[in-house]
């Protein structure tokens, strides 16, 4: 009599893997205090891979991968392409996985100076020069911004995937946000650069609720102009160096954020177009 081998059952459910790379860990913390909202479709789903939560890995190929953290040696470079190649959908979540996060700092600076000013033996580092976005490496198939991420967009996210429909997912400004909750305009009744009208909401507008202006966390909205934005807080008397800084912030690195804070930088005459300055 011979034996055949059995083969493993097959998976009733999609499969969800967790990944990290560069990052604080806050999005996937976000991920487990969703616990008890993730217990309604938990029969649903089926999590293979997420080291933050369980040592027991299930090998893939995998149906939807969540990636947080951004790109900063090689040793991620090659590991986030396997990764891809596991993974039927990869959603990138969070600032450092979408826009390189607050680590791409370094981008605009000499990694060597990083190095030096904060390790003892830099030579025993092996980093790369930048910190970039995942999908600067492979492609993705859709990015849940925030830093970070919000946990309602993130059950909606994983709804909508078991579901088999496109998330819905605001690509409105935080000032919609500010408007639904009645927070009064920081920027306008205050006098505070905000990036709140170039911002995608999500957050609920936390920052300008406490008189506070937005940083940008969840990145640039749809068709943002902010060429325009910095050209109005530039005119009211806010330096160039300042909005700079303002616009260099969780998602600076974001190719909008990025293309402006680099014509503030290098653009020294005549000010902004549009504006005329005494």
């Amino acid at each position: 009599m011979t034996l055949t081998p059995q083969q493993p059952p097959p998976r009733t459910k999609p499969s969800l893997a967790v990944f990290k790379f560069a990052s604080c860990d806050g999005c996937q913390l976000q991920l487990l205090d969703a616990q008890g909202k993730l217990l309604e479709i938990a029969d649903r789903v089926q999590i293979d891979h997420f080291l933050e939560a369980s040592s027991k890995v299930v090998p893939g190929p995998y149906d939807v991968g969540l990636v947080e953290g951004s790109i900063s040696t090689a040793h991620d470079a090659e590991r986030i392409r396997e990764i891809r190649r596991q993974c039927r959908m990869l959603v990138t979540i969070g600032a450092c996985a979408t826009s390189g996060g607050i680590q791409a700092l370094r981008n605009w600076g000499r990694i060597d100076d990083f190095l030096g000013a904060v390790y003892a033996s830099p030579q025993y580092i092996t980093t790369l020069a930048t910190s970039t976005a995942i999908a600067d490496h492979v492609p993705v198939d859709f990015e849940l911004r925030g830093c970070p991420i919000d946990t309602r967009q993130l059950v909606e996210l994983i709804t909508a995937l078991v579901l088999g429909r496109k998330p819905r997912v605001p690509g409105y400004a935080v000032c919609v946000e500010c408007k639904a909750r009645g927070t009064v305009c920081v920027a306008v009744a205050k006098g505070i650069p905000c990036l709140g009208p170039v911002t995608q909401a999500g957050c609920g507008a936390i920052c300008p609720a406490h008189d506070r202006e937005c940083f940008g966390c969840y990145g640039p909205a749809e068709a943002v102009n902010l060429v325009s934005l910095t050209g109005f807080y530039e005119h009211r008397g806010t330096p160039r160096e300042d909005l700079t800084r303002l616009v260099r912030s969780f998602n600076g690195y974001a190719p909008e954020f990025r293309a402006e804070s680099d014509r503030l930088e290098e653009d020294d005459k005549g000010g902004i177009p549009g504006f005329h300055h005494e």
